[in-house]
């Protein structure tokens, strides 16, 4: 098959059977906002995850974050001054503008100040290196493996973070060894898993690779998103339902109410970003590992087991720069393939709290029951009293909830190169 073929990258319409929400302006459930001035406040997320608690000890800074996408607008009130000198992958026009307004979204989840009623970033203090491709609009590429390339100039970088809130159908020799080239550069990679697990629940790359971290979605009420695809891509998961978003390229409002694993993507890149600047000496594989081993997770877990539908749990950096949880580990073995990975070398500082690798962190388990669609399964909170929604999500166990029929979660093998 050709590039075209191979590697075609789709746009989700409202209505539309599409691989993932990353390019997508329509949403179902999408509504206009009334004021900017609310944006804030409709990010449910920052007040559960206690951002505030997580701030007086870092916002992220000294990171860089490669965001592959639509481009950047820097010129927003939440990005003056947030984003870096980027490229343009598509060759078009050498400008790292946003066409579609997908890829400021993403960048303002991520490093926003929310200053002028804008986007409130999880990782105020990190930056962004805009690096812009085409998608599926292809009237903007003149290269024709702007993905591949985005992905190499992204490893070439100062970003330790790439931000991947895309996919296609297939994946590229070249797409496969940027990707492995970006891990030997010491980088760590998200990428969305996709919007189609209520439809044909497709596998899609970048996220297939061995080497990206694959990030479903969840809600408010910590649920598993219908839409979130599902299978042995997921590694983790965060929130990606009822986020604010740009509407469009001419930045003039934000609608609320999308939902899509790209904006998930971006809160885990941020939630790497927080836990890397909290220790600056640590490598990719140490900062993943204890995302996995903090992340939210439900009651009656079993060691070895890996959810299809969360990874090893929803995303919470509070409760690893507040309470600790998570060890580093091996600096050597990737947490994803329990391989040894080749990649810079962190400071000798963080040895003294290395553990060995295991199959399984001790704390990944999964429940073997079943659960109906939209059932969640709730834990304990420790952060928040009275037993609240959010406090399931993110302040102590996590609620975790099926898509679909069969078994709750499912063992699987680890991938592997």
């Amino acid at each position: 098959m050709t590039a075209g073929t191979t590697r075609r990258l789709r746009r989700r319409a409202t209505g539309a059977v599409a691989l993932v929400g990353a390019w997508a302006i329509g949403f179902v459930g999408l509504a206009p906002s009334a004021s900017a001035e609310d944006m804030r406040a409709k990010q449910w997320y920052l007040d559960a995850m206690h951002v505030d608690k997580i701030w007086q000890k870092t916002t992220g800074e000294g990171i860089k974050v490669a965001v592959i996408d639509s481009g950047v607008n820097a010129t927003t009130p939440s990005l003056k001054g947030q984003v870096l000198q980027g490229l343009d992958a598509t060759e078009r026009d050498g400008k790292t503008d946003d066409y579609s307004g997908h890829g400021t979204t993403m960048a303002e989840l991520i490093a926003g100040t929310g200053r002028g009623g804008g986007l409130q970033g999880l990782a105020p203090g990190a930056k962004i290196i805009p690096i812009r491709i085409a998608a599926d609009d292809v009237s903007r590429r003149k290269n024709n493996w702007d993905v591949e390339d985005a992905i190499r100039a992204a490893a070439d970088s100062d970003a330790k973070i790439i931000s991947m809130s895309f996919g296609g159908i297939g994946k590229t020799e070249r797409m496969t060894e940027a990707a492995k080239y970006a891990q030997s550069k010491g980088k760590l990679m998200f990428a969305s898993v996709g919007n189609t697990g209520d439809k044909e629940n497709t596998r899609q790359y970048p996220v297939g690779l061995p080497e990206v971290v694959g990030v479903a979605a969840t809600d408010s009420e910590g649920r598993v998103g219908k839409f979130s695809t599902h299978g042995d891509m997921v590694d983790i998961s965060a929130p990606g339902s009822d986020i604010p978003e740009w509407c469009d390229a001419t930045f003039t409002r934000y609608c609320e109410g999308a939902e899509g694993t790209s904006h998930a993507t971006a809160i885990a890149s941020a939630t790497a970003a927080l836990i890397w600047s909290y220790h600056p000496d640590w490598n990719a594989n140490q900062v993943l590992r204890v995302m996995f081993e903090s992340a939210g997770k439900g009651e009656g877990w079993k060691p070895g087991t890996v959810s299809n539908y969360v990874g090893h749990g929803v995303v919470r950096p509070g409760a690893h720069i507040n309470r600790g949880l998570g060890k580093p580990g091996d600096p050597n073995i990737n947490p994803l393939t329990n391989e040894n990975s080749t990649g810079p070398k962190p400071g000798s500082s963080a040895s003294p709290n290395a553990s060995p690798a295991a199959s399984a962190p001790a704390s990944s388990q999964a429940p073997q029951d079943q659960a109906a669609p939209g059932q969640a399964v709730a834990g304990s909170s420790e952060e928040v009293g009275g037993g609240s929604s959010l406090g399931l999500i993110l302040g102590g166990a996590a609620a975790v909830v099926v898509v679909a029929g069969g078994a709750f979660f499912l063992v699987r093998k680890r991938r592997t190169h």
